[in-house]
């Protein structure tokens, strides 16, 4: 019954738009009071579209504002809510973040903020036209309208860095950070301190939540890793567990049963972007 009561549609974003968004999404949540666990993930864009919620991180509490931003996150944190809630959102590339912060980019790692600090109230415009769309697929059609005059008026996305560090992710299940250091031509310092104000962290932690959440995905449509380049990333079955409860907040056990079904929702969902986005966005 819980399952049922949580609803996750994503949407592929326009092709201009992939180097600055990975996807975006509608969630509907038709129970009563909401608890879940979110994992570690990029900086969000998130239309609260009905109903009232807050995240904590930490012994930190946010209330979900009208349009809430929410920086880029090294752990899980949690979604709540009293009630039946909706929202509309897409999730911000480091590039997008980038774009959109500027140099306050890292000042906001593992925290969310109310939108209007940057749109002012036009923001509260893009909610009312996504609240009278008549369907999902329209609210997506406005959400790639937004996206695209928001960043059409910000400069300064580091395109050529990120392009490179995703490749970087993507291309090994555990990535050596003499190679991003060799390609990118900086120094460990220097690349530590833009890879954590892109990111969120650091590239060996970095690299680490991509396995983590590469490894978690895997468990959770119940495939297993023993014998396979990623399952030997790890060096045992405590490493793993580890690795994933620390980015994810749920033990491998509690993926395959599907102890939180916001997590099981946006695996399942994401999944269903395969070829359609980066393998960094589907496959995790």
């Amino acid at each position: 019954m819980t399952a049922q009561m949580i609803d996750l549609a994503y949407e592929a974003p326009d092709k201009a738009l992939q180097p600055l968004v990975s996807s975006f999404y509608r969630f509907d949540y038709r129970g009563e009071a909401l608890n879940e666990v979110e994992r570690a993930d990029r900086a969000q864009f998130r239309v609260t579209l009905s109903g009232d919620g807050w995240y904590r991180f930490g012994d930190n509490e946010i209330p979900s504002y009208p349009v809430t931003i929410i920086g880029p996150t090294t752990k899980p944190f949690q979604s709540l809510s009293k009630g039946p809630i909706c929202v509309f959102g897409w999730g911000m590339l480091p590039a997008g973040w980038a774009a959109l912060m500027g140099a306050e980019a890292g000042n906001w790692i593992d925290r969310a903020f109310d939108a209007r600090q940057i749109f002012g109230d036009s923001v509260i415009e893009l909610k009312n036209q996504l609240i009278a769309a008549g369907s999902a697929e329209e609210q997506f059609r406005i959400g790639n309208r937004a996206a695209t005059e928001i960043y059409r008026k910000m400069q300064g996305a580091p395109f050529e860095f990120t392009a490179m560090v995703d490749r970087w992710l993507v291309e090994n299940n555990d990535p050596d950070i003499d190679t991003l250091i060799a390609e990118s031509g900086l120094s460990v310092r220097q690349l530590e301190r833009i890879t954590k104000r892109y990111y969120g962290m650091p590239p060996k932690k970095l690299a680490r939540k991509y396995r983590a959440l590469r490894a978690a995905s895997r468990i959770a449509h119940g495939d297993s890793l023993d014998d396979t380049e990623l399952g030997l990333a790890f060096y045992d079955q405590s490493h793993l567990t580890r690795e994933i409860k620390q980015f994810t907040g749920l033990t491998p056990g509690e993926l395959r049963t599907g102890k939180s079904k916001l997590t099981q929702a946006t695996m399942a969902g994401r999944s269903t972007l395969d070829g359609k986005v980066s393998p960094l966005i589907s496959g995790s």
